[in-house]
């Protein structure tokens, strides 16, 4: 199931497992240190002027992401989103090497490809996780990858480490210690989350 750790440059300990669990909290972080973007750039849908921002850290390989994704996710951006009450800002925090390699990939494309790359993720993640490498590649296709752009990108050391910092940073400064987890405003949010959920924290905000 594993990638070519060689591949991905960093060894098994920078990418320990990370069991994801639903559970709810009120501790908040510093909102100008969680909202400032990484070194690699942010990766958001929403206003920036909007009054609440949503940031999530989550991993490719996460079955929890997923169902979020498919489940949440829709309403969330039908609603929200779109309608330009919130930003919603997507951080990287990949538990294992398949996941890693997967948001290399939506790294390496051009930006307006990262999301549609992160929906096929979680949409087809039983399929590509089943063999990571050919899975990954099929992906990558279409997306307008090559062979060799998807052998360079896997074998980038400085977007490997870029990522890598997005969640070495979620773990030291902000105390993120499972996926999904969410910030609203500030406000911690751990594990697979209803729209309900949702709407009765996002809405008193507005």
């Amino acid at each position: 199931m594993y990638l070519d750790r060689r591949q991905l440059i960093l060894g098994a300990s920078a990418l320990a497992g990370t069991a994801a669990f639903a559970s709810t909290g009120h501790a908040a972080v510093d909102i100008a240190a969680l909202h400032a973007p990484p070194a690699e750039g942010e990766m958001a849908l929403g206003p920036e002027t909007a009054k609440v921002v949503v940031v999530e850290y989550a991993s490719a390989s996460c079955p929890h992401c997923a169902n979020f994704y498919k489940e949440t996710f829709p309403a969330l951006k039908k609603d929200y989103i779109d309608t330009g009450k919130i930003r919603f800002i997507f951080r990287e925090f990949p538990h294992n090497q398949p996941a890693l390699a997967a948001f290399m990939l939506a790294r390496c494309a051009p930006k307006e490809k990262y999301f549609p790359l992160i929906d096929m993720f979680f949409e087809q993640q039983d399929t590509w996780l089943a063999a990571p490498l050919e899975g990954l590649q099929k992906i990558a296709q279409l997306a307008g990858f090559t062979k060799e752009s998807f052998d360079a990108c896997l074998k980038n050391e400085e977007v490997a480490k870029g990522i890598i910092a997005v969640r070495d940073k979620a773990e030291k400064d902000f105390g993120v210690d499972s996926i999904p987890t969410f910030f609203i405003n500030g406000e911690l949010l751990k594990g697979e989350t209803s729209i309900e959920e949702f709407r009765k924290r996002i809405d008193p905000l507005l």
